[in-house]
């Protein structure tokens, strides 16, 4: 059984809720005196806690994926990545290194369910070089699309997040297959990855004086790259950005910023300022205007606007960016756009990007065109 499948956790909530419940029933045989009484009593506490924990434990990792499996979760997960080569790849930026199918009908077939390519980028300008997961639809392997080119869009998770939350807790790929499947957008290439590029520093997507150079890597290396291995197009039209949480700020602050890259941008419970902590270090080492550059607010008010589109997220009970949200709302002016999804309630989570994704991907493959 697998670390995140549904038996484990309900195995273990069966588990604390029976020894609960034996814990209240045993407790009066066990309130005498002598050693053997102690022992019994500490001993179901013990266990009852055990278990308690252990459900708690299962039921957080199903929701935020910190282990992938039980190998991943007690560090025996030491298998190198096999090299694979990818036919027809032109990139020397990108290198496959390995396949997975869609679960999805027919999923074991290309050409019926689409791929997810796990990829490593090599950053021609930034030097970084990050893993990846590429989701290529079923029609990119169809021979009546042979020659056609496809929009394609970059995907964040929050920080730390890892790619995989965003295969398996958020379901961009598969949402992204049924949307397309029911007509409601167009086929569309997912290139997803954490924002971390630089671990385990958060550098919040900026070019990092004397440091990271985040924002370079993901608004001109990452697209080339894919561009040069994919039938993905170059032109802005063929490019958007998306993310949840710190991947939603550096999803809007990359299109806002690189008009002439990406056509739009999709901010699911975006933040508007760069965070400046313990996990960020010196962002600016001192320039002012890069720390303003980096507040998309200021920038709005400041700095012109391209034609790109955006989509902002929150929710009138459960998330701090409401008022963010609407000054960013107002402040976006044409040539741009801006549309927006405010949820009655909804937190900082799983379930909350879950209801937003879906339409956030029509939304997207509305905005971007092939070819």
């Amino acid at each position: 059984m697998g670390l995140t499948g549904t038996k484990v956790l309900v195995l273990a909530v069966v588990a604390a809720v029976v020894l609960f419940l034996a814990t209240v029933l045993l407790w009066p045989r066990l309130a005498r005196g002598g050693w053997r009484a102690v022992v019994g009593r500490v001993g179901l506490l013990l266990v009852t806690q055990v278990a308690l924990f252990a459900a708690v434990g299962l039921a957080a990792n199903r929701s935020f994926l910190f282990y992938g499996s039980w190998a991943d979760l007690f560090g025996q997960e030491q298998d190198m990545g096999v090299v694979v080569d990818h036919d027809g790849t032109g990139s020397k930026d990108l290198r496959v290194v390995g396949k997975q199918a869609m679960d999805v009908p027919g999923g074991g077939r290309p050409e019926v369910g689409g791929q997810i390519q796990k990829v490593v980028v090599a950053g021609e300008r930034s030097g970084i070089v990050s893993p990846a997961y590429v989701y290529l639809p079923p029609e990119y392997f169809q021979k009546e699309h042979a020659g056609r080119t496809f929009p394609a869009s970059v995907v964040l998770t929050g920080y730390p997040g890892t790619a995989e939350n965003l295969i398996k807790g958020l379901k961009y790929p598969r949402t992204a297959y049924e949307q397309a499947k029911r007509g409601r957008m167009q086929p569309m290439v997912l290139v997803m990855l954490r924002p971390t590029v630089a671990p385990p520093r958060d550098t919040e997507c900026v070019d990092v004086p004397g440091g990271p150079q985040t924002e370079t890597f993901f608004a001109r290396d990452l697209p080339k790259a894919v561009s040069e291995a994919y039938r993905v197009g170059r032109e802005p039209r063929n490019w958007g950005f998306m993310g949840n949480s710190t991947g939603a700020y550096c999803a809007l602050k990359i299109a806002l910023h690189h008009p002439d890259r990406f056509a739009a941008g999709a901010g699911f419970s975006a933040y508007y300022r760069a965070a400046e902590d313990v996990t960020t270090g010196d962002l600016f080492r001192g320039d002012d205007r890069l720390r303003r550059r980096a507040d998309l607010l200021w920038s709005l008010d400041h700095l012109p606007q391209g034609r790109s589109s955006f989509l902002v997220t929150t929710s009138l009970k459960g998330e701090d960016n409401l008022r963010g949200t609407r000054e960013f709302v107002r402040k976006v002016k044409s040539p741009a756009e801006v549309s927006s999804i405010t949820l009655e309630s909804g937190g900082h989570n799983f379930n909350t990007w879950n209801r937003e994704i879906p339409p956030g991907l029509v939304w997207m493959g509305g905005k971007l065109s092939a070819g």
